[in-house]
């Protein structure tokens, strides 16, 4: 056995350990041997009554659970095995909460222990009544919008002739007259007067992050952010305009329309609420999109480029998104980013877990110097690169020339760029052959 997410080695006990047994109640369960080195050999305990006795009711007077403690022999060497199950209710040590992720024992603080505690009492932060909100809070012109977006997309009923009071009922939104945080977030007129961030930053850089050349925020519901960051995007940071009414279109030279929108989407969809706002950067061959908060429990990045299960953090704003036919339920958002670049012709997407969330990165082209380095390339083919583009085409005698080289080492450095599909030879063969883009 290795050190898991259920496993734990100590060569002797420590008080500190107890944080250890509080994360693995507050997470999947797991066992903590005493007496093992790191590799999980037994190397023995001389004080193993003491701790027989002592650890039972340690554990239960500083964390109030009850683990099993069994101790072990072998080859004349006693060590001790802790088994903690996984508890329903949230387990501190001394107010301090801690949960076991891989490995690692985490210590939860702020938006990550609320969240931890909504979970353990059955409920999503999105799915709390906002005390200081009333019906005056909504926009109506947001309402109106997104009922007519889920009209056309007929998943959802008629709510003709019924107030906007009874409309929020029936999407979930309201709890004895009381709205939940979902209505703010959806179709509130004013969300940061209630929740700190509810924005997007978007950032024009040069060629790195530190090219930083002008910025613009958009504040608002979610229904207002779907509406403006794409006309901001078209009006101030994109050189060729996109229209994001065509999801399926297909823009050369441009980045893909359902690429742009299910990544809008799913940050405003999936976002932690209390923590930091959606950033972009808009970079002169690539575009992120960063959104602060971690993928669901068990999810994994790889699974993102594959079919996998939809586990939305805010599922009543995902539910309401689904009926105005935003998004699906199955998981398919991040399938459209990958598959719509793919048709596109572009490098394939980044995603990745930074700073405390996830990044995304389009890539404007496969020639950007970027994704040259990634294939492999000596520098003499990647300037041959960046010499096409410039030149429109280049031939083998060019290319003798320009790197001095022979004619062999031309032939195979073109033929090794046509193999990995960044070159194409011309028709026209013998003298007069070149090769382009």
């Amino acid at each position: 056995m290795n050190e898991n997410q259920n496993i734990e080695w100590k060569s002797n006990w420590h008080n500190d350990y107890l944080k250890w047994i509080c994360g693995f109640a507050n997470a999947n369960g797991g066992t903590i041997f005493i007496g093992k080195n790191d590799d999980g050999e037994a190397i023995g305990l001389e004080n193993y009554k003491e701790l027989t006795e002592m650890l039972p009711n340690k554990i239960r007077d500083n964390l109030g659970i009850i683990s099993e403690v069994n101790l072990h022999q072998k080859n004349d060497l006693y060590f001790i095995e802790i088994i903690t199950k996984p508890y329903a209710v949230p387990i501190s040590l001394r107010g301090r909460y801690y949960y076991r992720s891989g490995s690692s024992k985490l210590e939860l603080t702020g938006a990550e222990l609320n969240e931890f505690l909504l979970k353990k009492a059955g409920k999503t932060w999105d799915d709390v009544i906002e005390e200081g909100a009333t019906i005056d809070d909504i926009d109506t012109i947001s309402l109106n919008q997104f009922l007519a977006d889920a009209k056309e997309s007929g998943r959802m009923p008629s709510v003709a002739g019924l107030s906007t009071l009874e409309i929020l009922e029936k999407l979930r939104l309201v709890k004895e007259g009381k709205l939940k945080r979902a209505a703010i977030i959806l179709f509130g007129k004013d969300p940061n007067k209630f929740y700190p961030n509810i924005l997007v930053k978007i950032g024009r850089f040069g060629s790195d992050g530190a090219d930083l050349k002008f910025q613009e925020v958009e504040e608002g519901n979610l229904i207002n952010l779907l509406l403006k960051v794409p006309e901001l995007l078209n009006y101030k940071f994109f050189v060729k305009p996109i229209n994001f009414e065509g999801m399926q279109r297909i823009e050369k030279g441009e980045y893909p329309v359902a690429a742009l929108r299910e990544m809008l989407l799913n940050a405003l969809v999936h976002r932690n609420y209390m923590g930091s706002s959606i950033q972009m950067r808009v970079y002169d061959n690539k575009f992120t999109l960063w959104n602060e908060g971690n993928l669901p429990e068990g999810l994994k990045i790889e699974s993102l480029k594959i079919n996998h299960s939809s586990r939305p953090k805010n599922p009543i704003i995902a539910d309401v998104c689904f009926k105005a036919g935003y998004i699906d339920s199955w998981g398919r958002g991040t399938l459209k980013i990958f598959n719509s670049c793919l048709e596109a012709e572009l490098p394939e997407p980044t995603i990745e877990a930074k700073d405390g969330g996830i990044l995304v990165t389009l890539f404007k082209s496969k020639f950007a110097l970027e994704q040259l380095k990634k294939l492999d390339l000596n520098e003499r083919q990647i300037k041959a690169i960046e010499f096409v583009s410039a030149n429109v085409k280049i031939t083998n005698k060019q290319y003798q020339d320009t790197f001095e080289v022979s004619r062999i080492t031309a032939t195979r450095d073109l033929k090794e760029l046509v193999d990995k599909g960044l070159l194409r030879s011309s028709k026209i063969k013998g003298a007069g052959s070149y090769y382009e883009l």
